[in-house]
């Protein structure tokens, strides 16, 4: 791949050299950072293209991590968790997480969803096309700019989340199963993506909708799944 920079955190030594190894081999630069302390510094330092990021870390760990980086980043993030950890995984995607992967993990499917999200993020920074604004009552998006407003306020959508929405407004009306959404969005085959897809759809309401709990624009169809009114 381009010259990429990807951030690891974690506290044991061995998996953020064995990632590194995994990623170098890829021709990604790897920077590591044993906690979350230590990763807002290198952010601060290194302009930094994906993190990798794991959830139990001493001092600070991956979920504060992740809010504190999303109060002014939108750099894609994907958090490793042990599969006793299922609670921090959902937690990790509410407070603005882009994927997981589970300890222990494979390393030809962390490369994967490393390589996914960077495509991911790279091309919403360097699109390039036919200006086109869609307006929904109010919600707006621009695939140009690669933006969304909602009642005439920018809305800071994650690289998952814009993906999302720009799938649901250009399809208004449609109603996308959880299966569709994750397959389109996240480029794979999904397997037990439920919460991942419903983790993301709360977090894109309470950013575009007045009162989330009674959504005007992203409507769930209960049993088939979700989508944009038009």
């Amino acid at each position: 791949m381009d010259n990429y920079y990807v951030l690891v955190v974690d506290d044991d030594k061995e998996i953020r050299e064995a990632i590194e190894i995994y990623l170098r081999n890829e021709g990604i630069t790897v920077i590591q950072a044993k906690d979350g302390i230590e990763a807002i510094e290198k952010l601060n330092e290194h302009q930094i293209h994906l993190i990798v990021l794991d959830v139990m870390m001493p001092r600070m760990d991956g979920i504060a991590t992740t809010f504190k980086i999303r109060e002014n980043k939108n750099i894609p993030i994907i958090i490793l968790s042990a599969k006793s950890e299922d609670t921090d995984k959902v937690l990790g995607l509410q407070v603005g997480a882009d994927d997981y992967v589970t300890k222990p993990f494979n390393p030809l499917e962390l490369i994967a969803r490393v390589k996914s999200q960077l495509r991911r993020y790279v091309s919403l920074g360097t699109y390039e096309g036919v200006k086109k604004v869609i307006d929904l009552h109010g919600l707006t998006l621009d695939q140009s700019a690669k933006e969304v407003t909602a009642h005439g306020e920018a809305v800071k959508l994650t690289p998952i989340e814009y993906k999302i929405v720009e799938l649901l407004i250009t399809n208004a009306g449609r109603v996308f199963s959880i299966h569709e959404i994750y397959e389109r969005v996240w480029n794979e085959p999904c397997y037990n993506a439920e919460n991942t897809v419903a983790v993301h759809i709360r977090k894109i309401r309470e950013k575009i909708e007045i009162d989330p709990k009674n959504p005007r624009y992203l409507k769930v169809v209960w049993g088939v799944g979700y989508k944009m009114e038009k």
